[in-house]
């Protein structure tokens, strides 16, 4: 059984690539022959460059700014929610002493 080795490709590579199709009018077969890279790698790479702008391609185990936010407020949430937990039980236990 054969192995694929993925290749990876830093920012920089995809952005080169994108300006190749984009500023030179180059096809992106014409791209994906010359770098050595699938055409629709380079078609997806100008997606997400389309999309995401100057976010595109943070690199490995980074987050998007908007990625990130959103898994730091999932985070809060969470603790909030165990506060509340904490609170209502604590008050049930006050109301219970009381009574």
């Amino acid at each position: 059984m054969t192995t694929m080795i993925r290749k990876k490709y830093d920012k920089q590579f995809k952005l080169e690539a994108i300006k190749m199709v984009t500023e030179q009018g180059l096809t992106q077969t014409e791209v994906g022959r010359r770098l050595g890279v699938d055409p629709s790698s380079i078609a997806y790479w100008i997606r997400v460059h389309k999309t995401d702008g100057i976010d595109a391609f943070p690199g490995n185990g980074r987050l998007k700014p908007e990625d990130d936010e959103l898994r730091r407020l999932r985070h809060e949430n969470k603790q909030l929610k165990l506060e509340c937990e904490f609170l209502k039980k604590t008050a049930t236990w006050f109301a219970k002493q009381q009574g």
